[in-house]
């Protein structure tokens, strides 16, 4: 689905940020990208978005995929309303006629907006800004979702209904690539993890094989993150 090979990446020119990073996201795979702030995940999904100018390796989607990205800091126009911030979005894809309408109709009542539809998103607060953008990414139905920490803002109550869909499209057969530092969600939620320190990985694969790499045979991601994060030191 999703095949990156960063070599490396910077903001300004001779400044590697980011390096020797390689990793894939399968079809219906939820793919964690773990590390301390400031380690590079956010530069490493900018990479792939193509929003860094100094970068050497390639980013490659499988065929026609599209991909929907769900931002960690939602971003609007302020003339806008929810429903015309869908319409703007569906302008972008192809939808046959009414198909998006009902969709979109569907995740506004599922996350309890449909009173505030024809609002302006400025009025929201922020975790139902946070919907917004959920429901703007699963109204497109994409091949694959790049997340950058969904969990922020969100109340237990509208995490478990993300989560759910989540899982509905890894059974539609979308990949996600999702960037967090909740540990212990991650650990149960995703197949497989990339650790980044310090700009290079620290670590790849499932629980299993981090435990195996780290030497905490019986611990939990926490466990192994901090292990393999202080081998890295």
């Amino acid at each position: 689905m999703l095949n990156v090979e960063i070599e490396e990446a910077g903001y300004e020119k001779n400044s590697k940020t980011i390096r020797d990073l390689s990793f894939k996201v399968k079809s219906g795979e939820l793919l964690g990208l773990l590390g301390s702030n400031g380690a590079g995940k956010s530069t490493t999904i900018k990479t792939i978005l193509g929003l860094v100018k100094e970068w050497k390796g390639s980013v490659t989607l499988e065929g026609n995929a599209r991909y929907a990205y769900i931002p960690e800091q939602p971003v609007f126009y302020d003339s806008l309303t929810l429903w015309e911030h869908l319409e703007l979005a569906a302008a972008a894809v192809s939808f046959q006629d009414g198909e998006w309408e009902g969709r979109a109709k569907d995740l506004i009542r599922y996350f309890k907006l449909d009173h505030v539809e024809h609002d302006l998103p400025s009025s929201y607060s922020k975790g139902m800004r946070q919907k917004v953008i959920l429901i703007t990414a699963f109204m497109l139905k994409p091949d694959l979702y790049i997340i950058d920490e969904p969990f922020l803002g969100l109340d237990p109550r509208a995490t478990k209904d993300f989560l759910k869909l989540i899982e509905k499209e890894r059974a539609r057969g979308a990949g996600v690539l999702m960037s967090t530092h909740v540990l212990d969600t991650a650990e149960r939620i995703c197949d497989r993890f990339v650790l980044i320190s310090s700009g290079e990985m620290a670590g790849e694969g499932t629980l299993g094989e981090l435990r195996e790499r780290s030497g905490v045979e019986k611990g939990s991601l926490l466990d192994c993150v901090d292990s393999l994060l202080e081998q890295s030191i």
